[in-house]
């Protein structure tokens, strides 16, 4: 009887099996380490309950590029406030920005309600279930898309935040630097995904990044993968993931005008709904650039008043360059008149205005 040839499909099969049984022990293992140690959190449905695809959806976009002790009380505000999402949608994207005031990325504010609208109009206020019907909303990319599927529908969607970046990576030793790093993490999550519990599983991912593989001093000992992670044989965990040296904005200059009138107001405008910081209130001011001379800065006040420039500036750091403001400040007569563009607030409204943390800065500054 003749023997059968041996091919490269032959040799390969064993490999792939191999592999496969390696995922599913990985996720097994994380898995079983979820079940005793997953967090609590105000969004996350506790074991057994049915998952709100509106909480889930609320509390990705809040967590993009923000930190959960900062979104908590955002969180809670928001679900008190508008607890589906045909009441964020009824309500006017003015009160939005207003609530969202301080937790930056302001974008993410303008596309939430905007999607909380497309839900509501055209869904029956009913999320999609799938990635590429998610990722037709507005506000909605290839990541938010995919946690959405997963935790809100158990769809087996590779969900990889940067926790997971760093998981991954250190778990295969992954020399290539983000951003170029992705596509390969990205395909590495999808082997090891449980598609019996997609939305566990990337929540398990999450919760390993954020409280055992943590970037400085990660908890390896505790672990469900420290038998497997090439990183943590090598005694290099710290070191990943690699990342391509960042490259910092120029700073920007300009000059705040802080009028504040005699019977307690004082004047802002809102900014253009569209860039950066888009439909947020701010105090009248310059523009901001490089080159900004302080010293011809008067010429750009709202209004025909004495302006002092005050001691100090303020500075803030946006994602892509950091700021200097100078702040001058002016009082103007009672009862003046608001310069096209621009209101007057009452002192007491300031704490209920849609201020960006920067403006919120000018005016501690300045009063």
């Amino acid at each position: 009887m003749a023997s059968r040839p041996v091919t490269s499909t032959t040799l390969t099969r064993p490999k792939q099996r191999r592999e496969a049984d390696a995922s599913r022990h990985h996720a097994a293992a994380l898995l079983a380490w979820y079940d005793r140690h997953r967090r609590r959190l105000a969004w996350r449905a506790l074991p057994g309950a049915a998952v709100d695809p509106y909480r889930v959806w609320l509390s990705e976009i809040m967590l993009q590029q923000t930190t959960v002790k900062a979104v908590g009380p955002y969180f809670a505000r928001f679900t008190e406030r508008w607890p589906t999402v045909e009441a964020l949608a009824r309500s006017p994207v003015e009160e939005v920005m207003k609530t969202w005031a301080g937790l930056g990325y302001y974008s993410r504010a303008r596309n939430l309600h905007a999607c909380a609208l497309a839900v509501a109009e055209r869904h029956g206020g009913r999320f999609p279930s799938d990635v590429e019907g998610l990722r037709g909303l507005p506000g909605i990319g290839d990541y938010t898309a995919s946690a959405i599927a997963a935790i809100a529908f158990d769809r087996p969607a590779a969900v990889v935040d940067g926790n997971v970046e760093r998981v991954v990576t250190r778990l295969d030793a992954i020399e290539t630097e983000l951003p170029a790093a992705k596509p390969a993490i990205k395909a590495r999550v999808a082997e090891l995904l449980d598609s019996t519990r997609p939305g566990d599983f990337a929540q398990a991912m999450m919760d390993l990044g954020a409280t055992i593989c943590t970037p400085k001093r990660p908890a390896c000992s505790l672990c469900p993968w420290q038998a497997s992670c090439a990183a943590r044989k090598a005694g290099t965990q710290e070191t990943y993931p690699r990342k391509a040296p960042k490259t910092t904005g120029r700073l920007r200059r300009g000059a705040a005008f802080v009028v504040v009138r005699a019977d307690r107001h004082l004047l802002v405008r809102t900014r253009p709904p569209k860039g950066l910081l888009g439909g947020m209130t701010e105090i009248p001011g310059s523009v901001w650039s490089a080159d900004f001379a302080v010293a011809a800065a008067r010429a750009e006040a709202p209004m025909p008043l004495a302006f002092t420039r005050l001691p100090g500036s303020v500075s803030h750091v946006f994602t892509h360059f950091p700021l200097e403001l100078a702040v001058f400040h002016a009082s103007a007569p009672a009862g003046a008149p608001a310069p096209a563009g621009m209101r007057w607030i009452t002192l007491d409204e300031i704490a209920g205005e849609a201020f960006p943390t920067v403006m919120r800065k000018v005016i501690a500054h300045a009063l």
